[in-house]
């Protein structure tokens, strides 16, 4: 056998869900810089899911699909309030309740075509209102309500905030959220397509993904920017914090990633929504701190920014907790977990692969008292 530590370049299963080749992330064969300046989140879902674009009707009904399921069940809200709020992650209420969700589904454990695509659609929809619930609910705030006249991503800040959003706060959202949507076998991914391989049900394989999901290499990688961020203080302090963590070959948050070479296609979008975000709330210095950060990194390292580094000043000039970011992830890559688990159970094998043993050989059991 031979072994690959990570599974680096190991092609694992076919999919027509995305592909990353030379470096160009396509969503069903669409450009992602195409669909970033052309395309609504809703419209990305439906691509995603149908391998196709939506006509005008059938973008309206997955609009109303997903409006009619926004809604949480009253027991998970009621499950919040007794969270240990101080002591609770975002994306650990985020794990809990979607899989809290499942136990107030009736189709949950079924498995045919149609049960499993009402669960995508329920739980596509219910994401942003979890998050939004959450937040509101750890601050003594009583959640709110979701409203069927907003697009997606302006009814999840409405639903945060209790203000209809300006337009640019939607814009931003929306793009995020597009950018996020999938991308091939990433991690959280793979564990969903793992998880759902032994027909375990779609609520098993997202609370699996988000588990994934949760850790810092992974999607908590903006939240460590913007705690980064927050540390420099200052443009003048980005130099010497940087060379210092370079000297003592630190992990920088936000840079580099395991399949592109010349750079995240996905980060100069963000990187835009940056500089006109932080330049509308007048604190510009943290786009400014966030490209000089990148010009010693990508110049010292040849290390480019990925998606999360640029996105931690967008999500933090909408006024947006940090430890948010992460679970602002999950409700964009929902979408992508959601058709690569449908896609699973289309043409399905237990994903079973081996390991490459290290340890003693054959040994002989020793009974307790003669052992020394």
């Amino acid at each position: 056998m031979t072994v690959t530590r990570g599974l680096e370049g190991v092609v694992a299963t076919t999919s027509s869900i995305s592909s990353i080749i030379d470096d160009t992330l396509t969503y069903v064969g669409y450009d992602i810089d195409d669909l970033a300046v052309n395309a609504s989140f809703e419209e990305v879902i439906y691509l995603l899911w149908h391998r196709k674009l939506p006509t005008q009707i059938e973008l309206e009904e997955l609009k109303s699909q997903l409006a009619d399921n926004a809604r949480l069940p009253k027991e998970v809200l009621d499950h919040f309030k007794m969270y240990p709020i101080d002591q609770v992650h975002p994306m650990a209420a985020l794990r809990s309740a979607v899989s809290l969700l499942g136990l107030y589904d009736q189709e949950a454990d079924a498995m045919d075509e149609q049960a499993n695509y009402n669960k995508a659609i329920r739980l596509q929809a219910k994401m942003p209102s979890i998050v939004a619930a959450f937040a509101r609910v750890r601050k003594g705030l009583e959640p709110v309500e979701p409203r069927k006249d907003l697009s997606f991503a302006a009814n999840f800040l409405y639903m945060l905030t209790g203000n209809e959003p300006e337009a640019i706060a939607v814009e931003a959202i929306d793009k995020a959220l597009v950018l996020h949507a999938d991308h091939e076998l990433n991690a959280s991914t793979f564990t969903a397509r793992v998880c759902v391989a032994t027909l375990a049900d779609v609520y098993s394989g997202i609370t699996a993904a988000i588990g994934a999901l949760k850790g810092p290499l992974h999607g908590g990688a903006n939240e460590a920017v913007m705690k980064m961020l927050t540390e420099i203080g200052t443009l003048e302090n980005v130099d010497s914090y940087v060379r210092e963590k370079l000297e003592k070959k630190e992990k920088i948050m936000g840079f580099g990633h395991r399949v592109y070479r010349k750079g995240d296609p996905r980060a100069k979008h963000l990187r835009e929504m940056s500089k006109k975000l932080t330049e509308l709330t007048g604190e510009p210095h943290w786009y400014e701190m966030s490209t000089q950060i990148e010009a010693i990194v990508t110049g010292e390292k040849n290390l480019p920014p990925n998606v999360d580094f640029y996105s931690a000043s967008v999500y933090h000039s909408l006024g947006i907790d940090h430890d948010l970011f992460t679970p602002i992830f999950a409700v964009s890559r929902v979408s992508g977990w959601l058709a690569h688990i449908l896609e699973q159970y289309e043409n399905n094998r237990l994903i079973r692969p081996r390991a490459e043993y290290t340890g003693p050989g054959m040994q002989k059991y020793v009974p307790i008292g003669l052992r020394g």
